[in-house]
């Protein structure tokens, strides 16, 4: 299975188009977003290109091909108009032998890992930074920023396939591998 893991992106239109050409391009069996998809939260700047009507319009025809889960700025309102499910705190994927923990990342994290992880991957995002841990037991994962990358990051994805993690930024250009 492939999948292609975003996060974080912010109400922003411009971003939120080239994800969606890189998601035409890599073709994944689905897109997993981590939440904050609509509201850019209070302290985050305005992403270029803010208008969360038209990141509803990319996004609502594609409701059959993501998975997404909540981020600290997802709220019942973003749910009323959005054709996915967006509220929920954490999802679960199981993949040939490895089971795929979802979650945003303010919840639970590298420091606080979801009980049942043990043996998973454990994939969140919310700090807006690429990143793989080593836990005890599992491997966590953050695809960083579509729209609001943070400590000198691309704005990027991850694509999970083949025991790979695969970060790229939004050209689809490659930038860091990690074997799991």
């Amino acid at each position: 299975m492939k999948l292609m893991i975003a996060s974080d992106i912010h109400g922003s239109a411009y971003y939120c188009r080239q994800l969606l050409e890189a998601y035409q391009r890599e073709a994944p069996d689905k897109l997993v977003l981590l939440g904050d998809i609509l509201y850019h939260g209070p302290r985050n700047d305005l992403p270029k290109e803010y208008a969360p009507k038209e990141v509803i319009a990319m996004l609502n025809p594609l409701a059959d091909q993501l998975l997404c889960v909540r981020g600290n700025c997802d709220t019942e309102v973003d749910q009323m108009v959005l054709d996915f499910s967006v509220l929920s705190d954490y999802g679960v994927i199981f993949d040939r032998n490895r089971t795929i923990y979802l979650t945003h990342g303010h919840v639970y994290s590298p420091q606080n890992p979801m009980k049942c992880c043990r043996g998973g991957l454990m994939l969140g995002g919310h700090t807006h930074v690429p990143t793989v841990v080593e836990g005890d037991g599992f491997v966590y994962a953050n695809p960083g920023s579509v729209s609001i990358p943070k400590e000198n990051s691309p704005h990027s994805y991850m694509i999970v396939e083949n025991d790979r993690l695969i970060w790229k930024d939004l050209s689809g250009e490659e930038y860091r591998t990690y074997q799991l």
